[in-house]
């Protein structure tokens, strides 16, 4: 079963961030982007006060994106995966060219996909983000 476990990533405030991952099935197999049918995110402030308490970021909520364009049928490795020599098949940058995703520095952030697949149950990924 894969490790339920947030990523954790800083951003500057109002910048960009490319979001790396290793996404896999309940079997622990790579996803492959034949066996998703959609994938959609979100990005949430949250309140340090009160865990369960988020707030929709507004041009970041449920957002769709394009499966091909951010889920790869093969592992990918080079200068942007540092973290181990396996390598990812997800790959998001943030598009903050009309919406800023971290308008607040000092404030933490959630940035949940949902991976909608052919069959089984949604497969989530999650990263927490400080904003700097």
């Amino acid at each position: 079963m894969p490790d339920p476990t947030d990523i954790y990533a800083t951003a500057f405030k109002n910048g960009s961030l490319s979001l790396l991952a290793r996404i896999v099935d309940g079997s622990g197999n790579n996803v492959s982007p034949a066996a998703i049918n959609a994938i959609k995110y979100s990005v949430y402030l949250l309140n340090d006060q009160d865990a369960d308490e988020r707030t929709a970021v507004e041009g970041h909520a449920n957002a769709g994106l394009s499966i091909g364009s951010v889920l790869f049928a093969s592992l990918q490795t080079g200068p942007l995966w540092t973290v181990d020599t396996i390598g990812y098949n997800f790959r998001h940058v943030l598009d903050v060219s009309t919406h800023q995703a971290f308008a607040i520095a000092g404030r933490r952030y959630l940035v949940e996909y949902q991976l909608t697949p052919a069959t089984g149950q949604v497969i989530l990924v999650r990263f927490r983000v400080n904003a700097i």
